[in-house]
């Protein structure tokens, strides 16, 4: 019975060696795996801070546009007011020109009909 219980032994103490490598195996795989879910991880947080990055330089670069705009508009509107201002004092100046023009017109042709009164009051 002792040869029996020592390769009784010798079996159960391969199985814990056999049971200690796969757990070994199992504990390096675990290792790599995790290692390389942290590069990953860290290879999208990367990748997700770069993409933050370039999103908001885009949203910096057309508040700048925008601002840009807003100024040409703006400019724009105040250039459309000097030409309105501009047109409305041409008009005026026309409007006085034509009244004038008309005053002597007027004042021609009443003129021309004191000289046909007078010349018809000779005759």
């Amino acid at each position: 019975m002792s040869a029996e219980t020592d390769s009784g032994d010798g079996a159960l103490e391969g199985q814990v060696r056999e049971a200690e490598r796969r757990l070994e195996e199992a504990a390096a795989r675990a290792a790599e795996a995790e290692e390389r879910a942290a590069r990953e991880i860290q290879t999208l947080e990367e990748d997700l801070e770069r993409e933050r990055a370039g999103r908001e330089e885009a949203i910096a670069a057309a508040e700048r546009r925008l601002g840009e705009i807003e100024a040409q508009v703006e400019d724009a509107e105040r250039r459309v007011q000097a030409a309105e201002a501009r047109a409305a004092a041409a008009e005026a100046s026309i409007a006085d020109e034509m009244a004038r023009a008309r005053e002597g017109a007027a004042g021609w042709l009443q003129g021309q009909l004191d000289t046909l009164r007078r010349e018809a009051e000779r005759r």
